[in-house]
């Protein structure tokens, strides 16, 4: 029965997918877009375009997939106790990866107001289909006839939802499980800042500055449960029991300076007080890349599917700050970020702390800037939960070809050392290194 229910599940996806490619050229035009093809690179917040007009609703189905295969090797100091146990790492060898896919959903359902809901149909986590999550966005206030609201609105973008919530810059360049047209190499950063959670963001923006406010519930899921029934948190011992909204704010500037620079500089905050199960710092679903890296004998890919990442695990209380750049110049690019991170997690007393930096830079080459090459250096610093203060290095060499607009084919090579890690972890002088080759399709 299991079998013939996963068979059914791949018939519709296949289906969908068929469907879908069917209306590829007669696809409705959806405003205030961010292309999941090249069109979208280095689109960060979306654009706001106020030119358009209103028909009756339009419908776009869209999608991405992406295949890898994997050559890496590992190593760490083993560990054996008196009792025999070793700590040793999983058998790699060369091969391919789980393929992913996404089903992507945009409606026009009004004159300046969209819809997205986005389906992992495949991830390293999730064998079944299940929805990422979807959103409203308002560029227009059409049922409000107020000269003063439409004059606001020209400069005002609100979002409501269960959706990405928009904390710094690198999250527009990740790769989002079968989506990894933007991320210009195979692997995300060592901490991958990403969540979807229930709330709404305000954004407003005027001659490239821009200003963003959000307000959500701090966790990917809806929850109505009472965490503190017997009013244990009203004491001086405990006041930790109650969640609490997260709070996200963005401020930067970002232009066009003339046709060959483009200049960008922002500033993000995040912060909550209080989470029954705060998921900013693991939020990503859909796995890592570097399969089984570093996983103990027996590891299986989906359970263990946030390999070559750090959690520093503040689940409880959160503060993040990070400050971006990006610089594109002709075919040269730069993107850089540093980020310092404080919490805890809930059954800690005191909080610990991080630091994450980031530099990427991209020569894209020719006229239409297809073919293109980078390397990423990429470093964590981190009071852990062992005691342990620790570093995580990693340098990551690549180059790309769009083949299409639609098809990007990408070359990796990955070098990643774990720095004083205790004796007994599995991480203790750890390392992994090799090469990773992915085939992606977005449209």
């Amino acid at each position: 029965m299991k079998n013939s229910i996963q068979t059914l599940k791949i018939i519709i996806a296949i289906f969908v997918m068929a469907l879908t490619t069917n209306l590829f050229a007669q696809r409705d035009k959806i405003d205030n877009f961010r292309s999941y093809d090249k069109d979208g690179l280095n689109v960060f917040e979306t654009p706001k375009d106020l030119n358009t007009t209103f028909d009756g609703i339009r419908l776009r189905i869209g999608g991405a997939f992406s295949q890898q295969f994997q050559a890496l090797d590992h190593e760490n100091t083993a560990f054996s106790d008196t009792t025999g146990v070793v700590n040793s790492l999983y058998d790699l060898s060369p091969g391919f990866n789980l393929a992913t896919a996404n089903l992507n959903i945009d409606v026009q359902l009004a004159d300046g107001i969209t819809l997205n809901m986005i389906t992992y149909l495949s991830s390293r986590h999730h064998s079944e289909a299940w929805v990422k999550g979807g959103y409203m966005q308002f560029d227009k206030l059409p049922f409000i006839k107020n000269e003063a609201v439409t004059s606001l609105m020209e400069k005002v973008t609100i979002k409501v939802g269960h959706m990405e919530v928009n904390y710094g810059d690198a999250h527009f360049r990740r790769t989002d499980n079968g989506n990894a047209i933007y991320n210009p190499f195979v692997g995300n950063y060592l901490i991958d800042v990403f969540n979807t959670e229930i709330g709404a963001e305000v954004y407003y923006r005027n001659n490239g500055m821009i200003g963003m406010l959000g307000v959500t519930g701090g966790e990917i899921n809806g929850n109505v449960k009472d965490l503190d029934p017997n009013g244990i948190g009203e004491t001086e011992t405990d006041d930790k029991l109650a969640r609490s909204p997260s709070i996200i704010g963005k401020l930067g500037y970002d232009s066009q300076i003339n046709d060959d620079l483009r200049f960008r500089l922002t500033g993000a905050a995040y912060y909550t007080a209080s989470s029954n199960t705060n998921h900013i710092l693991d939020g990503d679903r859909g796995g890592s890349r570097y399969y089984l890296a570093m996983s103990a004998p027996g590891a299986r890919a989906g359970d263990d599917f946030r390999t070559g990442r750090y959690n520093p695990g503040f689940r409880d209380e959160v503060t993040l700050l990070s400050g971006n750049v990006f610089l594109k110049y002709q075919g040269f690019e730069l993107f850089s970020f540093v980020e310092s991170g404080k919490g805890k997690s809930n059954n800690e007393v005191d909080t610990r702390n991080f630091t994450h930096f980031a530099a990427d830079v991209v020569y894209r080459f020719g006229k239409t800037e297809n073919v293109f090459f980078g390397g990423r250096y990429n470093t964590v610093k981190a009071d852990d939960v062992s005691g342990q203060e620790i570093t995580i290095n990693r340098i990551q060499v690549g180059a790309g070809w769009f083949v299409t607009k639609n098809i990007l084919a990408k070359l990796e090579y990955v070098n990643q050392e774990y720095k004083d890690f205790g004796a007994t972890s599995r991480l203790a002088d750890g390392k992994f290194n090799g090469i990773m080759v992915e085939a992606v399709v977005g449209f």
